[in-house]
């Protein structure tokens, strides 16, 4: 059944409960990822170093402060290696849904698993953030493909809007109830780091329940390819996932104009994502903020962030797509420096950088995130998502690398985030070039009147 000829209210049922994902999500890239894990993991690699601040995983030096950014880095060296198999399945069998129940179950318990990361563990505390940011990355494959299949070509930049909505409000959610346990934690009879610990497996158990809303109502469909190539059935899938991963490569070289559209998303959200994951530690090694700052100022993205992917929306509909991004890349240019100006000890200028983020944050992504849908070849959704979710949700690999060895060269924290600044600078280059009404025409889509 294609999207023109459902019925509209189940249409907007699916999307009701699509939308449940980011809810359930969301709360590991805030509370884990944002927040908490990045000082903790700190923290935990530092009892373990040597004397010159030094740990040493299989015999190689490494400074305790980029113990982090490397984990996150991995962990989308694996992501990298599964992705395309999984969106290539995905479409072959067009069973979406039990790849997306196991790859978000994975994430749950690896998140969940968290709660064990305490004394100089900081190798258990690596190994799950890597399983976690992975299994999102696959997950997020497999969420994203049903926007095409589930939204009008016109309400894409909405429907992926409100989702980025919906994520960013159980962000702040779960953030107040994580900011009185950790504020209060003596008043619950628990230990700093055991209130810490429970916020990380809290949001594991949050992700696996509310996974359960999409699972319910998204429907698995057999789509035809574009021209006319049908999918296939499961026998063999696994085995011809790789071949098929190595063709859609080759088929991307079809549609140059995907492909450079692309390669801007790659790199600047490559620098959005890297903001997100190494805030905390800039504000907390860099910045000499406590964590309590540190959670009140990202429950203060997470509120803008809920009004700016709206307003963006909007925005959308008024200059287009593409425009609205560009201006947002602009405004995330002088967030990074204004970060590097930032007066240590002075928590009044991070809410404002905070504040800032937030308004661009949401919006910059849903954009990203309905553009590109305008952008695939209609049955091959989940394999073209594959290579667009490689730099998602701060998974890329290349912006916490360069913000890790900026580190290490130099043990400046100012210096690894202005290094950001060219993610943006370049991304916003490449999207200028991009003439993203003759690019969804080339793949065979309908144009919207404003894009």
């Amino acid at each position: 059944m294609t999207v023109g000829t459902a019925d509209r209210a189940d249409r907007i049922r699916e999307q009701r409960d699509w939308y449940f994902y980011d809810f359930a999500c969301s709360v590991y890239s805030t509370s884990v990822l944002t927040v908490f894990v990045g000082p903790y993991l700190t923290s935990v690699a530092k009892a373990a170093a040597d004397a010159d601040g030094f740990v040493h995983p299989l015999g190689i030096p490494v400074r305790a402060g980029s113990v982090f950014a490397y984990a996150v880095s991995v962990s989308v060296v694996l992501a990298v290696l599964v992705m395309p198999l999984a969106g290539a399945v995905a479409d072959r069998t067009g069973r979406k849904k039990p790849l997306l129940a196991t790859s978000a179950y994975l994430g749950a318990a690896a998140t969940t698993g968290l709660f064990f990361l305490d004394g100089e563990r900081y190798l258990l505390g690596a190994f799950l953030l890597i399983v976690a940011n992975a299994s999102l990355a696959v997950s997020m494959v497999l969420y994203n493909a049903y926007l095409p299949q589930i939204a009008e070509p016109d309400e894409r930049d909405a429907v992926s809007s409100r989702g980025w909505a919906f994520g960013y409000t159980s962000g702040a959610l779960v953030l107040v109830v994580d900011l009185v346990l950790y504020t209060g934690h003596d008043s619950f009879g628990v230990s700093e780091s055991e209130a810490v610990r429970i916020c990380l497996a809290s949001a594991g158990l949050w992700w696996g329940a509310f996974t359960l809303i999409p699972l319910r109502r998204l429907r698995d469909r057999q789509v035809a390819a574009a021209g006319g190539e049908g999918t296939v059935g499961g026998e063999g899938a696994v085995g011809s996932g790789w071949r098929q991963m190595m063709g859609t490569l080759r088929d991307m070289r079809r549609h140059p104009l995907t492909l450079s559209f692309l390669l801007a998303y790659l790199i600047y959200n490559d620098g959005v994502q890297t903001v997100i994951s190494q805030a905390s530690i800039y504000g907390s090694e860099e910045l000499g903020l406590d964590q309590t700052t540190l959670i009140t100022a990202v429950l203060l993205v997470q509120v803008l962030a809920v009004a700016g992917a709206l307003g963006m929306g909007r925005l959308a509909r008024a200059y287009g797509a593409k425009r609205t991004i560009l201006g947002s890349l602009a405004v995330w240019t002088l967030i990074l420096a204004a970060a590097y100006f930032l007066p240590a000890g002075a928590p009044v200028w991070f809410y404002a950088l905070a504040a800032a983020i937030g308004l661009v944050l949401g919006g910059s992504q849903a954009l990203s995130r309905s553009l590109f849908s305008h952008l695939v070849p209609r049955g091959k959704e989940a394999e073209y998502f594959s290579a667009y979710e490689m730099s998602d949700r701060g998974l890329s690999w290349l912006g916490p690398l360069v913000f890790g060895l900026a580190y290490q060269v130099t043990g400046s924290y100012r210096d690894a985030i202005i290094s950001l600044v060219v993610f943006f600078g370049l991304g916003f280059a490449l999207l200028a070039r991009v003439p993203v009404r003759r690019a969804v025409a080339a793949v065979g889509n309908p144009v919207p009147d404003r894009i």
